[in-house]
């Protein structure tokens, strides 16, 4: 998993008013939890918002007042309008608990049925996934090479080692499906039809 660094400084107070004057000054409040005591404390709204905006999953590194931990996002609140980060709730890691993330799915390769005209569904942008810290992987990339028309990978299909999928074992992730120009001869194997 991908890791970044993001410090913060520790709350004096709790409360609405509180958060409602860090926000003014940009900052966002935040609390970290899972090990011990609950720490509230504060980070800067760019450093949050180019860790929330992004397609990866980070796993975060913590300087809170010289506190180091290590960390995932558990919770976020944004505005409802400005979609600006309100609030982020942190589930400090253990190297010997598992933890449940959303991994981002990639997918590579070219499918001969897309080739022939074929078009690719992709189901799920993120999958539910329980592990280690240190076997979660960055992303789960699927290979849709092999994949002709009619033809999908199945959640049952996905290995990936010390990691468990919480998604149901027959749902679909990725898929070619029938399109109007599509031959469906012509995505067969050229060996095949030998």
């Amino acid at each position: 998993m991908k890791t970044a660094q993001l410090s913060g400084s520790l709350r004096a107070n709790v409360g609405k008013k509180d958060a409602s004057a860090l926000r003014n000054e940009g900052l966002v409040p935040c609390v970290l939890y899972g090990q011990g005591e609950q720490t509230h404390f504060a980070v800067k709204q760019v450093a949050i918002e180019k860790i929330v905006f992004s397609p990866n999953v980070y796993q975060i590194e913590l300087d809170i007042d010289g506190k180091k931990a290590r960390a995932i996002i558990r919770e976020l609140q944004q505005h409802p309008t400005k979609d600006t980060v309100q609030h982020v709730d942190f589930l400090e890691l253990s190297d010997s608990k598992e933890v449940r993330v959303k991994l981002p799915v990639r997918v590579t390769g070219s499918s001969r049925g897309v080739m022939a005209g074929g078009k690719l569904m992709q189901v799920f942008r993120t999958l539910k996934c329980q592990g280690l810290p240190s076997a979660l992987p960055e992303d789960i990339t699927v290979d849709i090479s092999p994949l002709r028309i009619g033809h999908s990978i199945r959640i049952s299909n996905l290995e990936i080692p010390g990691v468990k999928i919480l998604e149901p074992a027959n749902a679909v992730v990725v898929a070619v499906k029938m399109a109007r120009g599509a031959v469906k001869g012509s995505d067969a194997d050229p060996e095949d039809e030998e």
